[in-house]
């Protein structure tokens, strides 16, 4: 629907909803939840969901498919230069997102932040929100540096986090640090994958739509077992890491997958 030159900044404008739903639509459903019952707020749901469906029927325009035999197989995509980079970092920054995320509750605890989760989470949105805007300014002109600077600011609220993670001023601090960094992650991972499959976009989206999935649910089995085994002390430094082997990865994709754009 855009030139090649601005797909960057559509895919910012289309996952702008991604930072409005951590940072109103869980607040909402948990207030639903608690006020009218958990099947009033899944009813509500699937009535969103159904009005969205004849929405997207009405307005969003069609394209033609790809002709028989024309696709890309999976394998073959899988092995252009530079998916396989993507791939690994998004899954890494999104498993390091989805351990603090699933269980920020616990993790508050120590801190005496408990009771404050709600606006814990509103910070974490707006920054998000603020992110996502500097992605979307930036990101044609500037998309290899917009990564490795969100890896790093990720990477230094985990260790902030790491470090004086029983501090409240520390935690607010660095949840609007994590945010900032994750708020355009979404834009940049499917932007990168973009432009470096090519023609085989839409092949290379739904794998990155896959490994974030997998991410999401890889961070809710990996942060419970860290949760009972080793405490959530443990969750900024497993963050950590990740983090760390995500940056080298997407600095050693200079070729293939994070390049540099080339600028008059």
């Amino acid at each position: 629907m855009v030139p090649e030159h601005l797909k960057g900044r559509a895919i910012a404008i289309a996952m702008v909803g991604t930072p409005l739903a951590l940072s109103l639509g869980i607040p909402a459903g948990t207030f639903l939840g608690a006020a009218f019952g958990w099947r009033l707020t899944f009813g509500l749901m699937s009535a969103l969901t159904v009005i969205l469906v004849f929405w997207v029927l009405a307005k969003v325009p069609d394209f033609p498919g790809q002709a028989r035999g024309k696709g890309f197989a999976l394998r073959a995509v899988f092995a252009l230069p530079g998916i396989r980079p993507v791939l690994f970092v998004t899954l890494a920054y999104v498993l390091a997102h989805n351990i603090l995320y699933t269980y920020i509750a616990p993790f508050l605890v120590p801190a005496g932040l408990a009771e404050r989760i709600d606006l814990v989470l509103l910070v974490f949105g707006v920054a998000a929100l603020f992110g996502i805007w500097i992605v979307g300014a930036l990101i044609d002109r500037w998309l290899r540096e917009l990564m490795l600077i969100s890896t790093a600011l990720f990477g230094l609220a985990a260790l902030a986090l790491g470090l004086a993670g029983t501090v409240p001023a520390v935690v607010y601090a660095s949840v609007a640090l994590w945010g900032l960094a994750f708020g355009g992650a979404a834009t940049l991972f499917q932007t990168a994958s973009a432009k470096t499959a090519g023609e085989a976009t839409d092949v290379a989206q739904s794998m990155i739509v896959t490994v974030w999935n997998i991410a999401i649910a890889g961070g809710g089995i990996i942060g419970g077992i860290l949760l009972e085994t080793f405490g959530v002390a443990a969750f900024p430094w497993s963050m950590l890491a990740l983090l760390v082997a995500a940056l080298a990865v997407a600095w050693a994709a200079r070729g293939h997958g994070f390049t540099p754009v080339r600028r008059p």
